[in-house]
């Protein structure tokens, strides 16, 4: 086997450091990136708006008059978990997509 080479690697493992180096940092400069982006996600007709981050982390909730309503408030608590849902999965959609740009679809554990 010649030296710095491995059956199936396809190229030395140089070559493979330098890709690896050159992809954690596309990827930092990813996060950063994603720390700037909003996803917005809305639930009874508009009437919870809830936004979040590229970091999955809420940032800002608009609640419509409308539904605020002492008699109702399940229905409230309701409208709100479902915009918030929606929209952490739609920031973890985002990053998830993002990822797969620089890493080529690779399923790398812990990313």
């Amino acid at each position: 086997m010649a030296r710095g080479r491995f059956p199936g690697m396809g190229g030395n493992m140089g070559n493979m450091m330098k890709q690896m180096q050159k992809m954690q940092k596309q990827m930092e400069t990813m996060q950063k990136e994603l720390e700037e982006k909003e996803v917005e996600a809305s639930a009874g007709g508009g009437a919870v708006t809830a936004t979040a981050n590229g970091k999955k982390e809420l940032i800002h909730i608009e609640i419509d008059e409308s539904v605020v309503d002492a008699e109702d408030v399940e229905m409230l608590q309701d409208l709100v978990l479902a915009a918030v849902n929606e929209a952490l999965r739609k920031a973890e959609d985002m990053v998830s997509s993002e990822m797969k740009k620089i890493t080529g679809g690779l399923n790398i554990p812990g990313l």
